[in-house]
């Protein structure tokens, strides 16, 4: 039971498509204007991963090649990339963090924004 996206030309908003059937015809009309002028989009897709496949990724030397741990700007860069790694919203606390880190700041340090969290002191 496929979902099929289309692309209204008319309103040029994103229209998806369930079908019952794999081999039945296809017939989109926009839920929006109700054009029948439709192009066929790629779909998104995801591929879902055990908590060991994260894991394994996490234990990856190579994932801090390149990484300054004196360098705050070097700590979010790679900070951004294992936190797009899990999938998951991290919370506003991570991106508050991390955009301290793009600053130039280290978390916690006096005169950054916020307290630091669990930073503070380790």
């Amino acid at each position: 039971m496929p979902i099929y996206e289309f692309r209204c030309q008319a309103c040029r908003r994103r229209v998806s498509v369930f079908q019952r059937s794999i081999s039945a015809p296809v017939s989109a009309v926009c839920t929006h204007c109700g054009g029948t002028d439709l192009r066929r989009l790629v779909s998104r897709f995801a591929v879902m991963r055990g908590e060991n496949a994260l894991l394994d990724d996490i234990d990856d030397e190579s994932l801090l090649s390149g990484v300054d741990e004196n360098d705050p700007r070097s700590v979010a860069a790679w900070a951004r990339k294992m936190g797009s790694r899990f999938g998951e919203d991290l919370g506003p606390e991570f991106d508050e963090m991390v955009e301290q880190m793009e600053a130039g700041e280290t978390p916690g340090e006096e005169g950054a924004e916020g307290d630091g969290g669990d930073f503070d002191e380790i």
